[in-house]
């Protein structure tokens, strides 16, 4: 098996992990989902990279995107 076939599995893997903890009510399991999501973000796009998939680096970098701004959301409002 080829290192480009290995990598997508632990990218799955994350990616699956990170969506179960962002489903969470505990706050701490929520910001460690979107860690997972970024971790996953950059293991699909080593993948798509060795495999040129072109698409699929634009699409995590965009949900990349998402994630940081969904980690930004999830830290609470200081008061005023």
């Amino acid at each position: 098996m080829s290192y480009l076939n290995q990598l997508q599995w632990p990218a799955m893997s994350v990616t699956v992990v990170a969506a179960w903890l962002i489903a969470s009510q505990s706050k701490r399991k929520r910001e460690f989902g979107f860690w997972c999501f970024l971790l996953g973000n950059v293991l699909w796009v080593s993948w798509g990279w060795l495999d040129h998939a072109y698409a699929l680096i634009v699409l995590q970098i965009a949900l990349a995107i998402l994630n940081i701004r969904g980690a930004c959301k999830n830290q609470p409002k200081s008061e005023a």
